[in-house]
Parts: C-alpha cells; structure tokens; sequence
C-alpha cells in the first residue's frame, strides 16, 4: 500500500521540550479530542479512535560494522474507513 505524508517535522530539541509535545499529544487521547499538528504554514488535523493500534519501535540504521542512528519512535494506527486500529500482540512496558 502506498504510503502519503500528509505533515513531516523534523528538529532538534531538549528532552524536556520533547518531553512537552508528548504530554500534549497525551492530554488530546485522554480528553478524546482531535490532534492538531502545525509547523510553519502547514498543518494537519487528525481525530483518532477510541483504539488505534500503538507501535513501538527501536532502530539502528547504519552499516552493520560502524556506528549508525538509534531511534524510538512511536506510531498510531487505525484504518481511515472504519476508524478503528488491529489488535495487537501483547501488554507494552515502558521502564
């Protein structure tokens, strides 16, 4: 399946700045409002379910015998026809 950006950014932050947008995204779940992504003059608006599916993933891209880029990065996915995400394969920790 093709896959379209609907909004990208990308920058440098604090921790704590990161720490901030986090929060922010998880008052909107819990509230069940709409979220409102905006950089610049773009911006898209999305409302997720009451149960997106949630994925976590650690990264390492780069050649197999040097250093490379590590991420985290977390998803939230739900189909755009029934509003409603897959169930998922078992209970995520976070320590």
């Amino acid at each position: 399946m093709p896959e379209e950006v609907l909004f990208k950014s990308e920058s440098d932050q604090s921790r704590e700045e990161i720490a901030t947008y986090l929060r922010r995204v998880a008052e909107k779940l819990e509230q069940g409002d709409a979220i409102t992504l905006k950089s610049g003059s773009e911006s898209v608006t999305m409302e997720p379910p009451t149960r997106p599916t949630f994925e976590v993933k650690a990264e390492r891209e780069g050649p197999t015998d040097g250093p490379g880029e590590l991420s985290i990065e977390f998803e939230l996915e739900w189909d755009e026809n029934s509003g409603e995400g897959d169930s998922g394969s078992g209970q995520l920790e976070i320590e």
